[in-house]
């Protein structure tokens, strides 16, 4: 586990430092089938931590956004190269890159890079969450009047049916920011802000700060009432979890 430990965080740390040499710079830029954006930027830094994986792991298997599935080991590394990419393009530093090794369905190490913050935070699967080096946890406010919380996009676009949820928890929230994406989680896991929500989201969005959330003592789960269709992320501290997400639920 140390082994694999100090691997994710070499490589989230790497490759987030690949992608940052591209940040405020002149990109050539795609549209996916969805819509949503793509760079060279995008692709150079999940070459790049491919090759890395690949080299020191032969037998695993990764996953990431930009170049799917490859390789059928038991292991599979789950790449996210530049998690808000939207953000990373108009030049907001609330990008992130993230990376985590699943075994079955479990993940059991991640970690989150925020390269132009010059923030890191790597957790495996028992053994805790090191923002920056030091042990970190998640909040201990226990009211939601007191609660900062946050989202990817507060008109929720996609995934209209969670509009009027999220109404509902912001208009019983201290302050409400669209600090989203993977940046949002680490807030959530660093005890700066107290939930994370997203609508929709894919296996890449989620893996990392998914161990990162609960390493550091949180709650991370799917939108209450949503089992179809595409993924979701609730991520809250352990104090909030219950009275969120029946606020959420609460038709």
């Amino acid at each position: 586990m140390s082994n694999l430990l100090e691997a994710v965080e070499e490589v989230t740390r790497r490759t987030g430092a690949v992608a940052a040499r591209s940040f405020r710079t002149s990109l050539a830029v795609e549209r996916k089938s969805d819509g949503s954006p793509v760079s060279t930027a995008d692709r150079e830094a999940e070459t790049f931590a491919r090759t890395w994986i690949g080299d020191r792991f032969p037998d695993d298997s990764i996953s990431g956004e930009e170049f799917g599935e490859t390789g059928r080991g038991r292991r599979r590394w789950v790449i996210d190269p530049i998690d808000g990419t939207v953000s990373f393009l108009a030049g907001v530093p609330l990008y992130s890159t993230l990376i985590a090794a699943v075994e079955g369905e479990d993940v059991v190490v991640g970690a989150i890079s925020c390269p132009s913050l010059d923030e890191l935070a790597v957790a495996a699967r028992g053994e805790g969450c090191w923002w920056n080096g030091v042990r970190c946890s998640v909040s201990a406010v226990d009211a939601l009047a007191s609660a900062l919380v946050l989202t990817t996009d507060s008109t929720f676009r996609a995934t209209p049916e969670c509009r009027p949820a999220w109404e509902r928890l912001s208009q019983r929230s201290r302050n409400v920011r669209g600090w989203g994406d993977g940046f949002g989680y680490l807030m959530v896991a660093t005890g700066r802000a107290e939930a994370m929500l997203d609508g929709i989201v894919q296996p890449w969005d989620i893996a990392a700060p998914r161990i990162v959330v609960e390493e550091a003592g949180g709650v991370f789960t799917g939108w209450p009432g949503r089992n179809d269709g595409p993924g979701s992320g609730v991520a809250t501290n352990a104090v909030l979890a219950e009275e969120v997400r029946r606020v959420l639920a609460d038709s």
